[in-house]
């Protein structure tokens, strides 16, 4: 296949810093049979795949479904699934070529329309899906979902078409050499007939084609996968199932853990990190991973947006002492962060260290100048929202606060804001009710360096939270994405990560490992690039 170049980069230093890390868990035989339990948080919206774009609801689809690719669990390289065959001569019209075999939980085939009509749902305005700006490339999308807020003229996208049950063609409104190697996210799933027929009854009971299938779910409690034993895919399950249970404070899972109650918790919480490798004997990872922990700005607000705000950002990204917080709070597993991307990367995958520069070193006397220069802080005061249930945030928050608050020389100038749910704290942010900075932690959804960027800062993308706007950004994104040599997009990439910089679109904090800790009931545990657990992967007993 050509194009599609900017992954092959991208996932050999994915392969490289993994292999430096252990991997863990055993080797033994295991129950093929038995359930284990595992940590998790309701997710924000129904399991649809153009639906979901936070972690938790990510953690099921990857269970429930495969789609065209998929990408290795060791090293992040997007590899065909359910595609036979991508075809392009000029990374523009694609020919897909789904292979056979392969049916839906419920009996039904997966075919080449299976995608075409889960992709038009996923992009048409009136089905209101969140992820449906990863279909803006292909051909009529303005069609089926203009941006300017008026009626769609189309019910469907002229870039999709069925040749016959198992081929498929995409055209592309402009050359993107890197299509291929975004299939494997689950925006891209394919749907069965019984989505569209009873949606109601689906989303009470989602069902796919992965080596899961969704038994029950109680919000607030759990949700409990099965192994589908007539899964067709090399990667059947190894267990027979999983209970996702619903925790609203790490530390209380980690708890579980210890005592039983749990057999897996993947957000071991900062204040056992000190311990978990003695509380655990050895069944514990910490792996790097494709993640970023940012503070996001609602420029909707006018007092985030006026002029000289900039020069404000710059000033409190400068008055956080990273290395300290890093240092202290999370022992080594986070690494102050010099650019808005991963290392995980590597540098001809677009990572580029020390591209923030000066405004990512801590600076204290130049943050309040800054600060000062650009009119101070709205109201006088910032206050930092975050969802209080997972993650460590209320810790790290409060030192971020602490530093913001000495480097200003005002110990109230900085308070965090707990949101008590992720739920909540993610239907805020989409409702746009920020009024100050907020937590924007990304997990790549594949290892490009384009979706460290135009997700959260192209305009009107899926994940600008924000809704932060540039022409510059969008048109050096653009050109990146045309660009069929790998080499000249990576560069064109971090030109637009320049803007970002240049004006403080969110401020980033750290790059962030990936941890888990288990009971002594499981082996072979290992976490993917992304930091989720590889459930099927696991063994029980």
């Amino acid at each position: 296949m050509r194009g599609a170049t900017h992954a092959r980069w991208a996932v050999c230093a994915v392969a490289a810093a993994l292999a430096a890390t252990a991997c863990g868990g055993g080797s033994g035989s295991g129950d093929a049979g038995a359930v284990l339990s595992a940590s998790w948080g309701d997710p924000q919206n129904p399991l649809e795949p153009a639906n979901t774009n936070e972690v938790q609801g990510g953690k099921v689809l990857d269970m429930i479904f495969r789609g065209l690719k998929r990408y290795d669990p060791e090293t992040g390289e997007a590899e065909n699934m359910l595609a036979e065959r991508i075809e392009t001569s000029d990374s523009q019209h694609y020919t897909v070529t789904v292979k056979d075999g392969w049916t839906f939980s419920n009996g039904e085939k997966v075919t080449a329309r299976s995608f075409v009509d889960a992709w038009n749902y996923g992009a048409s305005l009136r089905n209101n899906q969140r992820n449906a700006y990863f279909f803006g490339y292909i051909a009529g999308y303005d069609e089926v979902h203009p941006e300017d807020g008026g009626e769609q003229t189309a019910d469907t996208l002229s870039g999709l078409e069925v040749v016959d049950d198992r081929t498929f063609t995409v055209t592309l409104s402009q050359k993107f050499s890197g299509f291929p190697d975004t299939l494997g996210y689950n925006a891209f799933a394919p749907l069965p007939r019984a989505f569209f027929d009873d949606h109601d009854a689906w989303l009470e009971k989602p069902v796919g084609n992965g080596p899961y299938l969704v038994d029950s779910y109680t919000r607030g409690a759990q949700m409990s996968l099965r192994a589908w034993n007539d899964y067709p895919g090399p990667d059947r399950a190894r267990n027979g199932g999983v209970d996702l249970k619903v925790y609203t404070d790490s530390n209380t899972a980690y708890t579980d853990l210890l005592a039983g109650n749990l057999d897996l918790a993947d957000d071991i919480p900062a204040s056992q990190l000190k311990n978990v490798r003695s509380d655990l004997d050895g069944r514990y990872l910490n792996t790097p991973a494709g993640i970023i922990q940012t503070l996001a700005f609602p420029y909707y607000d006018e007092d985030w947006n006026r002029p000289g705000m900039e020069k404000v950002r710059k000033g409190l990204s400068m008055a956080i002492d990273r290395e300290q917080i890093t240092d202290t709070i999370f022992r080594g597993t986070r690494t102050p962060a010099t650019d808005w991307t991963s290392p995980v990367l590597g540098e001809d995958g677009g990572f580029k260290a020390g591209l923030c520069g000066e405004a990512c070193e801590h600076r204290p006397d130049e943050a309040r100048r800054l600060v000062a220069e650009g009119g101070g802080l709205p109201g006088g005061r910032v206050t930092l929202t975050y969802n209080a249930d997972t993650g460590s945030h209320r810790e790290w928050v409060d030192a971020v606060c602490n530093s913001i608050n000495n480097a200003l020389d005002d110990e109230r100038a900085c308070t965090g804001n707990p949101v008590g749910t992720f739920a909540d704290f993610r239907n805020r942010i989409t409702q746009r009710k920020m009024s100050g900075p907020f937590r924007a932690g990304w997990q790549m959804d594949y290892p490009l360096v384009q979706n460290f960027l135009q997700p959260l800062y192209y305009t009107d993308a899926s994940s600008n939270d924000g809704k932060w706007s540039d022409e510059e950004f969008d048109a050096l994104v653009d050109r990146a994405n045309r660009e069929t040599d790998a080499a000249r997009a990576v560069r064109l990439f971090q030109r637009a990560e320049e803007v970002v910089r240049d004006r403080m679109a969110a401020i980033p904090l750290w790059y962030q490992n990936g941890s888990a800790g288990w009971s002594e009931r499981l082996s072979d545990v290992k976490l993917n690039p992304f930091s989720v657990p590889v459930y099927d992967q696991i063994k029980v007993g």
